[in-house]
């Protein structure tokens, strides 16, 4: 896992301490910050592990796919598109890969055949979206469906809020111009990754709800389709982390992808005209027990004890373009 930038973890905390004309305060907060950041890299590291191979056709009630070459028939072409949990990194066997749980429930909801193509790269942040779009159509015709999984590495990046979710709209866009439907699952919730520390954690907590909010933004303003995994999954993953989170602490397991993508498929499905499952469930704006560790509340309190400031009047500070 990358760190949040200087630039990126000073402007979280003079968020948190705006109000305060302490400045030695602020500065103090930074570094503690930053070796925070330094702390989060050693114990999460960089999972370089490829992986399983999840491409292929999958049809209604056969679990393994057929492999694809030209003349094999399928229905609906899925694309994958995004960083390390659009991949699958994390996931041990091929069944386990969020691509083929996207592609194997909307098979069985569909009763189509379902030919699957991965375009995600682990670590790949927004900037790399495009060239992933230009990939597609250099190896061939656009697909039916798209699905993008992208901002966490946008967060420990620190690209900015305005720029990132720019750049998934572009890329929204340029599907949607080629025919295809588009699902986006935002950013999710870095909040419940207990390996970042806190004060740290709810520092990137904060700035991935807000890039998942501009994300979903421009997501809808592009014709896609937002699902705020943050919001959905977080109560999960913070009950049960030993289940939800693969080896690395990091990355998702079996269990996490398997949940994410029973979120996608629904929306993914009445999309394209193909779901039967009744009315869809408004998602939820908020998760309760993400937002049960706002940053003003969490970072305000551990600065306070260590005696650094006293109670503040937290301020909203917008992050930088670029």
């Amino acid at each position: 896992m990358t760190t949040v930038s200087r630039t990126g973890v000073k402007a979280s905390v003079a968020t948190v301490v705006a109000g305060s004309s302490a400045g030695t305060a602020t500065w103090l907060a930074y570094q503690y910050l930053m070796s925070q950041a330094g702390a989060a890299r050693g114990v999460i590291g960089r999972n370089v592990s490829k992986p399983p191979e999840a491409d292929g056709v999958y049809s209604p009630g056969i679990d393994a796919p057929e492999r694809w070459w030209r003349g094999v028939p399928f229905d609906l072409h899925l694309m994958i598109f995004g960083d390390s949990s659009a991949a699958g990194v994390g996931a041990v066997t091929a069944d386990e890969v969020p691509g083929v749980r996207i592609a194997k429930l909307l098979s069985e909801e569909t009763g189509k055949r379902i030919r699957l193509s991965t375009k995600a790269i682990g670590g790949a942040t927004s900037r790399g979206l495009s060239g992933q779009v230009d990939a597609m159509f250099i190896a061939g015709a656009a697909p039916d469906a798209a699905v993008i999984l992208i901002g966490a590495n946008d967060v420990t990046a620190k690209n900015a809020i305005r720029a990132s979710a720019r750049r998934l709209g572009d890329a929204v866009r340029r599907l949607r111009e080629s025919g295809a439907v588009v699902v986006v699952g935002t950013c999710p919730d870095l909040g419940v990754v207990t390996a970042i520390p806190q004060p740290l954690r709810t520092v990137v907590r904060e700035w991935g709800h807000r890039l998942a909010a501009a994300q979903a933004s421009a997501t809808r303003a592009a014709g896609g389709h937002p699902v705020p995994l943050a919001d959905l999954l977080a109560k999960e993953f913070l009950a049960s982390p030993d289940t939800m989170f693969s080896a690395d602490r990091f990355h998702p397991s079996a269990a996490g992808y398997e949940l994410a993508a029973r979120q996608i498929v629904p929306v993914l499905a009445a999309a394209l005209g193909e779901w039967t499952g009744g009315p869809l469930p408004d998602l939820p704006q908020v998760s309760d027990a993400a937002q049960a560790q706002t940053m003003a509340a969490r970072v305000s309190t551990a600065l306070h004890r260590v005696g650094w400031i006293g109670h503040p009047k937290p301020a909203v500070q917008e992050l930088g373009d670029d």
